[in-house]
């Protein structure tokens, strides 16, 4: 088996204590693992030994089902790069997929762009799904408490709602109309009492859609209509909002990036997430955007549009920045703000936005 040209990797992370090592005890038992190489912070945590076939070394055994689970022993990215090597000398099982194990306080963001700032990293990995697990007993204080819960949820590709057993009926309803609020668009599994699909929470990222068009119509199907209904702002987060906007015709792509390079050069803290398809002009297939804070993944050209509508269609999820404001920015920059610049060299109402 030959690695891909670029291996994704996916994170798991979530608050402490909300259940992320017992979920990856699950995902290592399951098929869909035997091609997968998976970092975690301690081994040990884990409780793999009953499961245990093979060490490689102090740092690294190899599990019955064929996947590689090693031990994170200083930076992240020296830890990956060791992984890189080792495969590409053959000392260890090749592997098609890496998943990352993150800790209770962690902010993905960091383990993300690690992936793009790393000279050599960034010419053989690329970012896979953000899995977060929330903790249905502890979720909600959490939530009010710590505001890096709410931003582990507001980034998330892939949401598992843990401990269910042990939660009232309408105590996990309110916890999940929260959740909602912060991440309208990502698929939610219920740890407890349903199998999870290793494949399903691991793959069918932006990435591997591309030029798969059931797939790409799995990933976009419910994730680019309004979140709240006609498009209106959810704000179950407080100052954390999830929005969908929509454009009619071809959109200039020059002009699409320059916006959203601005944006982001401003307010890249507070756009947790953009997401969505865009009708670019010149392209008769959509093109995938997809950024988390100020990183901006590469842009995928899909192979078809998942449906019949063809308009431009984003969502965000963003911390404190006004959806009108950024509509209207964003309007503008496409339309007449392309052609008229004011006197300060600024597009007038990008320039409200920026400020």
């Amino acid at each position: 088996m030959s690695a891909p040209l670029f291996t994704p990797v996916n994170l798991i992370t979530g608050f402490l204590g909300s259940g992320k090592t017992t979920l990856l005890q699950r995902l290592l038992a399951d098929p869909a693992l035997a091609d997968s190489a998976v970092l975690i912070n301690e081994l040990g945590e884990v409780g793999l030994d009953h499961h245990l076939l093979e060490r490689i070394d102090e740092t690294m055994v190899l599990l019955p089902s064929g996947c590689l689970c090693c031990t994170i022993r200083g930076e992240l990215a020296a830890a990956i790069r060791d992984l890189h090597g080792r495969r590409e000398t053959g000392t260890v099982p090749p592997f098609r997929r890496l998943v990352v194990e993150s800790t209770g306080l962690a902010d993905p963001f960091p383990i993300l762009s690690t992936l793009q700032a790393d000279p050599v990293l960034r010419h053989h990995f690329r970012p896979g799904n953000v899995i977060t697990t929330v903790d249905a007993v502890n979720g909600a204080a959490q939530l009010v408490r710590h505001r890096e819960s709410a931003r582990q949820i507001a980034v998330a590709d892939r949401l598992v709602l843990t401990k269910t057993d042990l939660a009232g009926e309408d105590a996990i309803a309110a916890l999940v109309s929260r959740v909602r609020g912060l991440n309208p668009t990502a698929p939610l599994w219920r740890a407890v009492g349903a199998p999870l699909d290793a494949g399903a929470l691991l793959a069918h990222d932006v990435f591997a859609t591309a030029g798969r068009n059931e797939a790409a119509r799995r990933l976009f199907a419910g994730e680019l209509e309004a979140p709240s209904g006609g498009g209106s702002p959810s704000t179950h987060g407080g100052s954390i909002q999830a929005f969908a906007l929509s454009f009619d015709g071809p959109i200039d792509w020059t002009l699409f990036g320059l916006w959203l390079s601005m944006l982001l050069n401003r307010h890249g803290e507070r756009v947790l997430r953009v997401k969505g398809i865009l009708n670019v002009a010149g392209s008769a297939a959509p093109v995938a955007v997809h950024g988390v804070r100020h990183l901006v993944h590469p842009p995928v050209h899909m192979a078809a549009w998942p449906d019949e509508d063809r308009r431009s269609r984003l969502v965000f999820i963003v911390d404190g920045i006004d959806r009108t404001v950024l509509s209207r920015s964003l309007g503008a920059f496409l339309g007449k703000a392309a052609h008229r610049r004011s006197a300060a060299g600024s597009f007038p109402v990008v320039k409200s936005l920026l400020q």
